[in-house]
């Protein structure tokens, strides 16, 4: 183990030990670092992941730095992070102090420049985030906050919305998520006695409806009504 210490000259296997230990240590770090930090990357979150890797990264390029060192140092870090994270959640003043308040950017159809400016955005990304939720017209737009984790979210006028059933005051059907029972020519077991079915009767189902078996089946759904709805490789 004296690869993890500081050395005048490292062999080739020693260089790609300290590789593979960096990778699963970081590995670790952001397991336990949890979701958040790789989904946004909030004030906390974006010190942390320059810090980290800079902490890791020297290690690997300059033999006569030691490795225990920079574990150590993220360990700490680590720490100090989900204290930090506690912190924000458990006192407002100090969830005030790293969370940035949302800025208005549009407002009843109006683009408000001087919440531009505060956002640092300009109006060429605006318009893609409007494209991107599908929306053509900023004048269709009640209201759009640009989110502290660099998101724009958009409110359209209600005269702009969709129609849906409560507004028509009708019942619908409740949600239901289909269940996967081939997945890349391979049969879920577990899923087909959910549902009370064999593999059987799977391919004998695939025979009779769709002339093909298991191994031809990219992904294979079935909805609470029994409906199976089948997808082959092209």
């Amino acid at each position: 183990m004296d690869f993890i210490h500081s050395q005048h000259s490292l062999s080739a296997l020693e260089w790609g030990l300290r590789a593979v230990i960096s990778y699963f240590f970081l590995v670790i770090v952001v397991r336990v670092l949890g979701q958040r930090a790789i989904s946004q990357l909030r004030l906390l979150d974006l010190v942390m992941a320059f810090v980290i890797g800079n902490i890791i990264a020297h290690p690997l390029s300059d033999e006569e730095l030691g490795l225990k060192g920079s574990m150590i140092t993220t360990i700490v870090l680590v720490i100090l992070y989900l204290i930090s994270l506690f912190s924000v959640l458990k006192w407002p003043a100090v969830r005030n102090l790293v969370n940035s308040k949302p800025i208005t950017v549009v407002q009843n159809g109006e683009i408000l420049y001087k919440g531009l400016n505060k956002a640092r955005i300009s109006i060429d990304v605006l318009l893609e985030e409007l494209r991107e939720k599908k929306v053509e017209d900023v004048k269709k737009v009640a209201l759009a906050l640009w989110e502290p984790s660099g998101n724009i979210s958009f409110f359209l006028d209600p005269k702009y919305e969709p129609i849906t059933p409560a507004y028509l005051q009708r019942s619908a059907e409740p949600f239901d998520l289909p269940r996967t029972i081939i997945k890349e020519g391979k049969v879920d077991k577990q899923t087909l006695q959910t549902i009370q079915k064999d593999e059987g009767w799977l391919i004998a189902h695939l025979q009779r409806f769709y002339q093909t078996e298991i191994n031809n089946v990219l992904l294979a759904t079935m909805d609470s009504k029994g409906t199976l709805k089948i997808f082959l490789y092209q």
